[in-house]
């Protein structure tokens, strides 16, 4: 059985109000049953953690290499400015899939550079919650092949 955390960066705990247009209408809890939904089906058990702070966000990944076989990370603004959560990601050596629900590629210019991209071991970007899906099923793919 595969134990995976799910992280959610900063403002995604707005979502289903935040910019609708752009980020959907489903809640982030909504998003994190369909998780949970996909994990059962596939024997996997998830983790969720939103946090609007780095440093939570460090600290779960941490905590993650004691328990956890991945992650599914959405860094939110993070993905753009935070050296600190890429190098978590990398000492903990566990594989992580960077999901964005929105094309990150597609916007402005600022939100096209993620530091987290290239420590990961894919992204999954621009099919609004169902790049949560996405990315989990990669995620879990990927560890029933390693086994």
């Amino acid at each position: 059985m595969a134990n995976v955390l799910v992280l959610h960066g900063p403002n995604l705990n707005l979502l289903g109000t935040r910019e609708p247009e752009l980020y959907g209408r489903l809640t982030l809890a909504e998003i994190n049953e369909r998780l949970e939904q996909l994990a059962a089906q596939r024997g996997a058990m998830l983790r969720c953690v939103q946090s609007n702070h780095e440093g939570a966000l460090i600290d779960a990944i941490h905590e993650a290499r004691t328990w956890a076989h991945g992650m599914v990370i959405n860094p939110g603004a993070l993905t753009h400015t935070s050296i600190a959560l890429r190098d978590a990601i990398t000492a903990v050596a566990l594989p992580a899939v960077e999901v964005h629900l929105s094309n990150i590629h597609r916007r402005e210019s600022f939100r096209q550079h993620s530091y987290v991209s290239g420590v990961a071991l894919g992204v999954v970007a621009g099919f609004g919650w169902r790049s949560y899906l996405l990315g989990l099923t990669a995620l879990l793919d990927h560890l029933e092949e390693r086994a």
